[in-house]
């Protein structure tokens, strides 16, 4: 999972719709770093990304279910809805993912209402469209990223000792089973539970009333997909109409001589990301086939293993001997003659001789099938091999061509800009209008996709009331089968517990093990951390040959939770790349979101943590005040800088002072007097590595 983007509206301090705050995710300046003084918006920031994913809140979040603008609340009229909204853009193997959250609420005489929260998520397609997906937005935010997983990966520093606490082991043994798959079983046997409920409930006749509801629910969901396929006609028309404007405005662009040659590059660019988009959806096409006809190669590899261990040992025990096979020997007993024509009757010295044969020869039927199928098992491993390098050779293209579309990107944003910031008021203007246009594409575009999936899920429900219609009675038979299912699913429920426990058991040593090693590569200190069997953490010494526990400072628990932090990145890497055969290769990315982690700590320690986080997770975002930031902690930071803001506060108060911070020999408003006697955050873009 690598973070994108992130864009707020009326979200607490920030007024209106914020500029879209772009995240660094590079290899080597894989770090985004985010100014602001204390009040200033960074724990709100820190929060909107767990909002938008899982409407959660970190500890120190207050008031939260004021979470609408101050401002925008005030300057509304009443009745008028005021929306409030988080929208996070993220990519994951390869597809690119972007989650809106939103709520609105109403300024009515006496008090504000709050209307309900609602969570929307597109899949970018190869087409560069954007689709609503066939699942529900959070069970594919919680395929990627767990939400019992989420604090420790977006999380306060000032608080992350909170971790070693006791009364945080519910949660860790919370995290600890989502990694595990323990959480997949037992959602297995819960629904195993839910199943033999209603396989205990009696199956009950469906009357003629209910028969004459069910009609009625169907007539109406059909006038629903009438209503929205017209509504998709209307759609489909839009479109051509905004490609159209599109065009017109490109043309005038490409009119204009001093931008000509700059319009031309694009377009040509453009051309690139089609062709390359195509080619990688026809790529992804492949690769499917090919896992589709021959996948199953690769799971044979234990079956073959086993098949040539057999056939060695029948050749090590003679009865793949070649030579005289049984066959042959029985048919010379049942003539009672030999080849050599001597005579062969039952109990004579010559029939006890030829006999003794029968155990040192092979059965030809045996033999020739052994043979064939050692031909055939050798195939198959060669089949396996073809695949695995076919794969390879596939993946390498997918990851080639997302390599190329994503320069292409790169470059196309870069025309995009030098085109808005343009002097020349005419192509500025062209250019913001093409802005306008392609966004009205990418809304009406959302809007299609979610309809297809709507439309989708009617007929779907539509489908399900025809088998309700059709299945009006039920009989003893089925009550029968019912029985003999609840004691099948039982059993099952049994199994499954015994697995639960048996994991739980095994992997808290290991956990322990790689909190130990990292803590002693950050602390330098000879304590030892301890994960008791309750998921408690602790540290120890044992000078004395005895382990007894310490009372570890406030930094020492900081870096001790740290330590545990990065235990349970590398056990979901783990997790990851376990919950598929074929991984494609960024499918073990996962991001740490920070605010203030160097809050409590000496300046050895600020420098040994500065120096170690960015190498925690494949992509860092850091919230800091200026005092965190100065010193030992920039020096260690700044070359892994890709991306780096300013949340300038505005505030209220008449005599407030004003704050600035030098980034990068440029200085940059920390607060400021507000213009308008509201405080409200605006956010900066600092150039220095662009």
């Amino acid at each position: 999972m690598k973070l994108t983007s992130i864009k707020l509206c009326n979200f607490r301090s920030f007024y209106g719709r914020t500029p879209e705050i772009n995240l660094a995710g590079g290899n080597e300046r894989n770090t985004t770093i985010i100014h602001g003084n204390n009040g200033a918006g960074k724990t709100s920031l820190l929060n909107a990304f767990t909002w938008v994913l899982y409407e959660k809140f970190s500890a120190a979040f207050a008031s939260t279910e004021q979470l609408v603008n101050k401002r925008a609340i005030a300057e509304s009229q009443p009745g008028q809805p005021v929306e409030c909204s988080v929208e996070l853009g993220w990519e994951h193997e390869n597809t690119r993912y972007r989650a809106k959250r939103a709520c609105r609420v109403y300024k009515n005489t006496h008090e504000i209402e709050a209307g309900k929260t609602q969570l929307t998520l597109w899949v970018g397609g190869d087409d560069g469209k954007w689709n609503i997906p066939n699942q529900l937005p959070d069970e594919i935010i919680t395929q990627i990223l767990p939400a019992s997983l989420h604090q420790y990966f977006f999380f306060d520093g000032e608080r992350i000792e909170e971790i070693v606490r006791s009364d945080q082991k519910a949660e860790i043994a919370e995290a600890i089973r989502t990694f595990l798959g323990v959480e997949v079983i037992e959602l297995s046997i819960k629904h195993l539970k839910d199943a033999k409920k209603n396989l205990e409930a009696d199956l009950k006749n469906i009357g003629d009333a209910e028969t004459k509801q069910l009609l009625i629910q169907q007539e109406k969901l059909e006038i629903d997909i009438e209503i929205i396929t017209q509504r998709q006609t209307e759609i489909k028309q839009d479109l051509e109409h905004q490609q159209t404007f599109k065009k017109e405005v490109s043309n005038r662009l490409r009119e204009l001589s001093a931008v000509k040659e700059l319009q031309e590059r694009r377009q040509s660019l453009e051309s690139q990301r089609d062709a390359n988009r195509e080619e990688r959806k026809k790529t992804k096409e492949t690769l499917k086939k090919v896992i589709s006809a021959r996948g199953y190669t690769v799971l044979l590899s234990e079956t073959t293993t086993q098949f040539r261990e057999i056939f060695t040992d029948l050749k090590q025990r003679g009865e793949l001997t070649a030579g005289i096979s049984r066959e042959f020997v029985n048919e010379l007993l049942k003539s009672e003659r030999c080849i050599c024509g001597a005579d062969l009757q039952d109990g004579s010295h010559s029939h006890l001789n030829v006999k003794t044969l029968l155990d040192k020869a092979g059965s030809s039927t045996v033999e020739e099938t052994a043979i064939r199928m050692s031909a055939q098992v050798d195939e198959i491993d060669k089949q396996a091999t073809s695949f695995w390098e076919e794969v390879d050779r596939e993946q390498r293209r997918i990851k080639q061509l997302s390599e190329n579309i994503n320069q292409v990107e790169i470059e196309l944003d870069g025309i995009q800009e030098q085109l808005r910031k343009n002097p020349n008021e005419e192509i500025s203007n062209l250019q913001k209008r093409l802005d306008e246009i392609e966004a009205k594409i990418d809304e009406l575009n959302r809007e299609q996709g979610g309809n297809q999936q709507e439309i989708a899920h009617l007929k779907t429900e539509i489908d399900d009331l025809v088998k309700k219609i059709a299945k009006q009675k039920q009989n003893e038979t089925k009550q029968s089968l019912a029985q003999r299912r609840i004691n099948a699913t039982q059993d099952a429920i049994e199994r499954l517990s015994e697995i639960k426990n048996r994991q739980e058991k095994q992997f808290r040593v290991q956990l322990e093990k790689r909190v130990q090693e990292i803590f002693s590569e950050i602390s330098f200190t000879p304590y030892l951390p301890k994960i008791s069997e309750k998921y408690e953490l602790s540290l120890v010494e044992s000078t004395t040959g005895i382990e007894a526990p310490v009372a570890a400072s406030t930094g020492e628990n900081q870096i001790l939770s740290l330590s545990f932090i990065a235990s349970i990145i590398d056990k979901v890497r783990e997790w990851s790349e376990k919950r598929k055969m074929i991984m494609v290769p960024d499918s073990s990315t996962f991001p740490i979101v920070m605010d203030s982690p160097f809050g409590s700590l000496d300046a050895n320690s600020r420098r040994h943590i500065a120096r170690t986080i960015p190498k925690l997770a494949n992509q860092l975002i850091v919230l800091v005040t200026k005092t965190q930031w100065r010193g030992e902690v920039e020096e260690e930071i700044a070359a892994k800088i890709g991306r780096e803001y300013v949340l300038t506060y505005y505030s209220s108060k008449p005599d407030c002072e004003q704050d600035y911070i030098q980034l990068g020999g440029e200085r940059y408003p920390l607060v400021r007097q507000s213009p308008n006697g509201f405080e409200y955050t605006e956010i900066i873009e600092v150039e220095r590595n662009r």
